[in-house]
């Protein structure tokens, strides 16, 4: 067996104990590893590598990076959805909701697509978001009353609220029966 390919050996029968050894070069210097060892901090299922401890992740230090660079290590992956709320303080439900976000690492896209109520409110518009962003960034937002708008982030919540292209703040009442579909990339703290 000493000079078998690796596609001619017979397959495991029984899985790893974890305390099995295996060759690995390191500093041009063959080796041996426990599979342990080889794994620690990940655990192995059918649906991948599952990161076992918080905060740790893919390390890129190896590569080259700018000087600016604050992080080589992608340690977060998410997608899901969440349910837009009215944080105008006006007490709108709105409707027809399909709010779908991901997250990879510190950057978040957040997709939405609701439908204002009829509403006098002169509250400025406020709508919730999946996660919280420390700055202030823009985003587009198309809405049926045939405009385009944008949609803003309010540094340090987990808020954003509709814009006219001037940047002006838009109050509820402007939005009334209005459906809206927006996309914003914000980076979370």
């Amino acid at each position: 067996m000493a000079n078998s390919k690796i596609s001619a050996l017979t397959s495991a029968t029984t899985p790893l104990a974890g305390t099995e050894t295996l060759p690995i070069v390191q500093s041009s210097t063959t080796k041996q590893v426990s599979i342990d060892n080889l794994t620690a901090g990940r655990t192995q299922t059918s649906n991948g590598i599952v990161q076992g401890t918080a905060a740790t992740g893919y390390n890129f230090s190896a590569n080259t990076p700018l000087a600016g660079k604050t992080s080589t290590l992608l340690n977060w992956y998410e997608e899901g959805t969440w349910t837009p709320t009215d944080t105008s303080g006006a007490g709108l439900t709105f409707t027809g909701v399909v709010a779908k976000y991901t997250r990879i690492g510190r950057q978040v896209t957040a997709n939405c697509l609701l439908t204002f109520p009829a509403t006098a409110s002169a509250a400025i518009t406020s709508i919730s978001l999946p996660f919280s962003c420390p700055d202030y960034v823009i985003g587009i937002c198309n809405a049926t009353t045939g405009n385009v708008y944008s949609i803003v982030t309010t540094g340090g919540t987990a808020n954003a609220t509709i814009r006219n292209l001037a940047v002006a703040s838009l109050a509820n009442l402007n939005l009334s029966t209005a459906t809206i579909a927006f996309t914003i990339v914000y980076t979370v703290t």
